[in-house]
């Protein structure tokens, strides 16, 4: 989750916040199509522009051993060179850069790229276990975000040629074996001795770890094979925990067995790292109940592979610890196991009981807003939970179960007295992510009376390790933010822009106010905001004065906003209780005199990936960098007016100059919206306001430094004061990504008519 950071603010305002999840450098791509299509009519081919922060693309060894220190290679897409701090998310672990080898360049020769870089991962021994995040600051900025691997035992990687079964890699157990398959066809093949009855579990980390991968356009999908010395096939996996398998395995007899590894197509990539965690340990998937409260000891049932009868432990979260899914650390007598996902809330929680709850009839009552804990049990159980509502009353419901590794794909109904359906709800939304989980937000209860929520898996299977948390509150609305991508880079002299997208819920309409905190010293902020209506998109200007060295820092943004209450909501009791939905950050933080609702969310970063085709998505990640480099190909972006004051149906024209390096006579385009070929990710224009095409030059060739963009109000503009925003100067890096410069921030004001 994001902290925050010693730096000025851009507000002295704060809100309360909810960590669900744990902020940014415009980016474009041209699609080769079009490449194609310019080459064929006679335009000029993409000129690049000459720096590129580096994009991690792997990890050799993906996993660290806690207690240890671990020397990895990361693997990049552009230079690393210089890199002078590695960040790694959580606590416990630390990074230090082992200097690359610099060979002796001939006079006026440049310097090689540096693509692969030796880095020390050192782990304390109480670290953590599970997946974090690290990121790489450079000259050029922050890199694309890696992932690593915290393990336990003793980390062993691939020897070449580890193939076949007659050259299985021999390895001791306990361990975490590591490779690549880095090939069509490669087979991975480790060979491993047991005592008779023993029992071991395999698990797999490879296809989880892509998702993050800024331009790893094609994906592992591993699968798993266990063998005996002869070859034998005792069990096979595919698809266990999303494409990554697992295998657990009592060995009857003692001997030598095989285990080994390939895509389950036969393809294979240079960067499709795996890790295989290797031991006789307890293998934790379920704690029940699944949601618990901070400061509190709370009792559990676990469900999992390895675990003694009836496994009961623990689990402690600290007092103080925000809500949100965390995972913690479970103990089982006298072992340590994996770490157990759990729902942190400050709701009340109902544990269901072992009465039976399967029918409307039997239906357990509970009071709004509850968190329900339970668990489906068995093939075709159905849990029935009532409650009571008035007509109009809205509802929003939120499970937690296989984004925690519970094996439940929830399903939802709705009912009434008589069981008669009045909604069905399957797969959630979350962060631009699809997840098994559901998520039924402002269901309006049509009369007054009694209602039922049922929750069953939807293949009607069950049995251990079917947990879920259900968060049933009052609707109330509210706001999410987004921010596109997860850096923005400086350079010194420059400005850069911030794009916030809000993502407006249950009837929230109003404007929204953006903070910044956390910003290296030197580097100055003008927040702007969201405009009410129909604005979506806010800006923020950053700045690096011309002398400030290369830094990097994780910034927080969040934004607030008051809403008004309806009279009839205002006057009940529900408006200064009811907490904001708990799966965005939003909440409830103050009430005005029972007449407005003050709401505040941190934005959620998104780095941005590239699919074959040019095609753009986005993936939530825990941290928003904002990194200071040396000075790269522009060096200014200088605007003949930044106070832009439009009357309906007026136009103005901004003329912009750029300021070239030396030698730098790549092609540059100008733009106030941040787009990727048609589609548009971020407009911080005010309402009405639009650039005019035909009347702007905004393309500037070779070494042509002077163009202009039209800025124009329609006649139905709505009136705005000084609404921030900026023009950006996008070089090509290559087909699929931009550098971007910003100019100072542009204040657009639209003037009554």
């Amino acid at each position: 989750m994001l902290r925050s950071h010693d730096a000025s603010l851009c507000s002295d305002r704060s809100g309360t916040v909810r960590h669900r999840f744990s902020c940014v450098r415009p980016v474009a791509t041209w699609h080769p199509v079009l490449l194609a299509l310019s080459l064929l009519n006679g335009m000029s081919p993409i000129a690049q522009a000459q720096i590129a922060y580096p994009m991690i693309m792997s990890l050799k060894p993906v996993a660290i051993q806690a207690g240890a220190t671990t020397e990895c290679e990361v693997n990049s897409r552009y230079t690393m060179q210089g890199t002078y701090r590695v960040t790694v998310g959580g606590t416990g672990v630390t990074a230090e850069v082992v200097p690359p080898e610099s060979p002796e360049l001939k006079p006026g020769e440049a310097s090689k790229d540096v693509t692969k870089l030796k880095v020390k991962f050192t782990a304390t021994s109480d670290t953590l276990p599970g997946v974090r995040e690290f990121r790489l600051a450079t000259p050029h900025g922050a890199s694309t975000v890696g992932q690593l691997v915290v393990v336990r035992d003793p980390v062993i990687f691939e020897i070449a040629e580890n193939n076949t079964a007659d050259k299985a890699q021999a390895v001791t157990l306990p361990a975490t074996l590591c490779g690549v398959i880095e090939k069509a066809e490669d087979v991975d093949v480790w060979k491993f001795a047991v005592d008779a009855g023993q029992t071991i579990s395999f698990h797999v980390r490879c296809q989880r770890l892509q998702d993050k991968i800024h331009d790893l356009q094609s994906h592992a999908n591993p699968i798993l094979f266990l063998r005996n010395s002869k070859g034998d096939l005792l069990e096979m996996s595919d698809n266990t925990f999303f494409a990554d398998p697992f295998i657990t395995y009592r060995f009857e007899q003692a001997g030598e067995y095989l285990l080994e590894i390939r895509d389950v197509r036969f393809q294979g990539n240079a960067d499709w790292s795996y890790s295989i965690e290797a031991n006789s340990r307890p293998f934790v998937t379920g704690v029940f109940p699944k949601a618990v409260h901070a400061g509190v000891d709370t009792p559990v049932e676990l469900s999992g592979f390895g675990l003694p009868a009836n496994p009961t432990g623990i689990v402690r979260i600290p007092a103080g610890t925000l809500p949100g899914l965390i995972s913690t650390p479970v103990v089982i007598g006298d072992q340590l196991a994996n770490p157990g996902g759990v729902e942190v809330t400050d709701l009340p929680i109902l544990l269901e009981t072992a009465e039976m709850n399967d029918s409307v009839q039997t239906a357990v009552s509970f009071e709004i807003p509850q968190v329900l804990a339970g668990r489906i049990e068995r093939a075709s159980d159905l849990d029935c939970y009532a409650f009571k509502a008035k007509r109009g009353e809205k509802f929003s419901f939120e499970v937690i179960a296989r984004r925690q590794m519970s094996n439940l794909d929830s399903f939802l109904r709705i009912l009434n007295e008589q069981g008669q359906s009045l909604r069905e709800e399957d797969d959630g939304g979350f962060a631009r992510v699809s997840h098994a989980d559901t998520w039924l937000e402002g269901w309006e209860a049509p009369a007054d009376g009694t209602y039922i929520v049922e929750i069953r898996d939807g293949q009607l299977r069950g049995g251990p390790g079917y947990e879920y948390a259900l968060q049933v509150t009052r609707t109330v609305p509210y706001f999410l933010l987004e921010i596109d991508t997860d850096k923005t880079q400086l350079t010194p002299g420059t400005y850069g822009s911030i794009f916030v997208r809000v993502v407006r819920k249950q009837g929230f309409m109003g404007e929204v106010q953006l903070h910044l905190e956390g910003l290296p010293t030197g580097v100055v902020a003008t927040c702007g905001r969201i405009l009410a209506g129909k604005g979506i998109d806010g800006c923020i200007s950053l700045y690096a004065p011309p002398d400030l060295q290369p830094t990097a820092a994780d910034v927080r943004i969040w934004g607030t906003a008051v809403h008004p209450l309806p009279p009839e909501a205002a006057a009940s009791p529900a408006a200064s209780t009811t907490p904001g939905p708990p799966t965005s950050d939003s909440v409830v933080t103050s009430e005005n005199a029972a007449k407005t609702l003050e709401l505040s969310a941190t934005a959620i970063p998104f780095q941005e990936y590239y699919s074959p085709g040019g095609g753009r998505g986005h993936y939530p990640v825990e941290t928003h960098t904002v990194a200071v480099g040396t000075s790269a190909d522009l060096l200014a972006v200088n605007l003949g007016d930044t106070e832009i004051r439009l009357k309906p149906g007026e136009s103005k024209k901004i003329a912009i100059t750029l300021v070239r390096a030396k030698d730098v006579k790549a092609n540059v385009t100008l733009d106030f919206l941040y787009r990727h070929l048609d589609s548009v990710y971020a407009n911080s224009l005010p309402e009405g306001v639009t650039m005019e095409g035909s009347q702007s030059k905004t393309l500037l060739t070779g070494s042509d430094s002077e163009g202009f963009i039209t800025l124009k109000a329609d006649k139905s503009a709505p009136p705005v004061e000084r609404q921030v925003t900026a023009i950006m100067a996008n070089f090509s890096l290559n087909f699929v990504m931009k550098a971007t410069y910003s100019s100072p921030p542009v204040f657009v004001t639209v003037e009554k008519e």
